[in-house]
């Protein structure tokens, strides 16, 4: 076939669940194009592969920004999933929603659609909550949600020593109230990775209605006269590689992700006319906000030597330890293989008086930096917590270094640019050295490696963030819904100007939601579905 009712651009988190749904009816052709290949790698689905998730140059874009002038000139590394399930493969597995004004919020921009109360049956429409129905959460949806089974001793004293520093428990972020510390719930199954495509694809690959193609390149968008009718793609490996087309005679949905998406858009000539000019590409339709409004949540760690060996090092002991505690994955899928690294955390308040928590905390049972690829630190018996921004001011981009599309984005986070945002994660920091000083963390502490003793005043601690802060995984906003001149897309999604082409994924948030963009992506496509099947119906 090459004529399709919907095109799929990208078989990441959104990409998949829009598969599911709108071959589900059976009334339609439909056909995902993912560039990476089939899922089916044991890193995907041991959830400790993740450690080695991070230098897979098959199943990882493994972007790195442009030169950050906020952050000494570093390029900051970014993780995206390239592979069935997108970033839902290579994650950590958190299952986290943001607050309940994040969605208010959107409305509040002119997204009436996206509310709280608009968006909350969609999360519970798509998940299977192994704790049970609830007022915040559903068990008839594909996404299996459950609780961590390698709760490490270390884990427990994280979350006793951050309540002992004044911060409360709570045992579910995605209820009534998001604030305090504890275990986060993760998309898992039987102690495995349960990403988008286990969730959503991979039980409906029989379905004679659902075309999925992998290893392959969608290089551009066919446009005629403001109608995108289709798109051209290369197969992967092919000998003689020729380009290819597929025809839409309904919708071609680009759900390519926050720095894939609006690339594709720029290289079909759908984007800001300037830049399009740079890099010689004909302008089908101008859109200054194609790319712009870029946002992720700036993160850093504080770590400490620490007196335990039941963590994760390479040393002698800690290496005895995980050998004889990954036997438990083998008889009943428990114990350090099924551990996403970061199932301790909470969200927290930089200062006591604020409405709502403004920093998220992950906590690590090992000696952490660079996205755990310095293997040197890891030879400390250490942990490590990460403290990020929830709701950043700073605003990047995601522009061209040329007109061809095997060119990585040009991606500019300028994280830490706005004042604000250096002023709370200085106070970020402070809150995460309170936590590790206290007991029973404090008991087995030793001396701290990162920021280290000599950093203490604010100036210090400032100039320790432009060298060490990094990206957390949750880029959005590239291609945001609105109305106003910088938007993309409207709140059913449509590209402005642009018929039968819509954007479906973390690019179209307007802001950036508090918390872990998984779920609330998956959410965005389930709705997006429902408006697509909706129209018609």
């Amino acid at each position: 076939m090459t004529t399709f009712d919907f095109i799929i651009i990208g078989g990441g988190s959104a990409g998949c669940v829009l598969a599911e749904r709108l071959s589900a009816c059976g009334k339609y052709q439909v056909c995902l194009l993912e560039a990476g290949p089939k899922d089916s790698s044991n890193n995907i689905h041991v959830p400790l592969g993740v450690i080695n998730l991070m230098r897979s140059k098959t199943l990882n874009w493994q972007y790195n920004s442009h030169a950050e002038p906020s952050q000494n000139q570093r390029q900051i590394f970014n993780p995206r999933g390239k592979t069935l399930g997108g970033s839902s493969s290579i994650n950590a597995m958190l299952y986290v929603r943001g607050q309940k004004e994040d969605y208010d919020h959107w409305a509040a921009l002119g997204n009436d659609l996206w509310s709280f109360e608009q968006v909350l049956p969609y999360f519970k429409g798509t998940q299977f909550q192994e704790r049970g129905a609830s007022e915040f959460h559903g068990t008839n949806g594909q996404l299996n949600v459950a609780d961590s089974r390698s709760k490490l001793p270390v884990f427990d004293d994280f979350i006793q020593a951050a309540q002992n520093a004044g911060f409360k428990a709570n045992d579910d972020f995605n209820g009534a109230d998001q604030e305090g510390v504890g275990y986060y719930q993760l998309t898992q199954k039987d102690g495995q990775r349960f990403s988008a495509a286990k969730g959503f694809l991979t039980p409906n690959l029989a379905r004679s209605n659902l075309t999925v193609l992998t290893d392959v390149s969608v290089t551009k968008l066919i446009i005629d006269n403001k109608r995108v009718t289709g798109v051209f793609y290369r197969e992967k490996g092919k000998e003689n590689n020729k380009l290819k087309q597929l025809h839409a005679s309904k919708e071609v949905l680009l759900s390519a992700g926050a720095f894939n998406s609006p690339q594709l858009l720029m290289l079909s000539g759908i984007g800001p006319k300037e830049e399009l000019a740079k890099h010689d590409i004909p302008l089908e339709h101008e859109l200054p906000g194609v790319g712009q409004n870029l946002q992720d949540h700036v993160d850093v760690m504080v770590v400490n030597k620490h007196k335990r060996s039941d963590l994760l090092a390479l040393r002698p002991k800690a290496a005895w330890w995980a050998i004889k505690d990954a036997m438990k994955f083998i008889g009943g899928k428990r114990g350090v293989l099924t551990s996403p690294v970061a199932e301790a955390g909470g969200f927290i308040k930089s200062e006591p008086d604020l409405s709502r928590p403004d920093l998220q905390l992950h906590f690590i049972p090992a000696a952490m930096d660079d996205h755990g690829r310095n293997f040197k630190m890891l030879t400390n018996y250490a942990v490590s917590l990460h403290v990020c921004l929830l709701r950043p001011k700073s605003r990047g981009s995601v522009t061209l270094y040329s007109g061809d599309i095997n060119a990585d984005p040009k991606i500019q986070l300028n994280m830490l640019d706005e004042i604000d945002d250096q002023q709370i994660m200085i106070k970020g920091l402070k809150r995460a050295r309170e936590i590790l000083a206290r007991p029973p963390l404090a008991e087995k502490n030793g001396d701290e490696i990162l920021p280290g003793q000599a950093c203490q005043d604010d100036e210090a601690i400032l100039e320790f963030l432009k060298e060490k802060c990094n990206t957390i995984y949750h880029p959005v906003g590239t291609c945001k819904m609105g109305n106003d001149e910088q938007a993309v897309v409207d709140q059913t999604l449509k590209v402005h100007g642009i018929e039968q082409l819509r954007v479906i994924d973390a690019s179209v948030m307007p802001t950036l939601i508090s918390g872990n963009t998984n779920a609330p992506t998956i959410m965005i496509a389930a709705k997006a579905a429902d408006m697509i099947l909706a129209d018609y119906a």
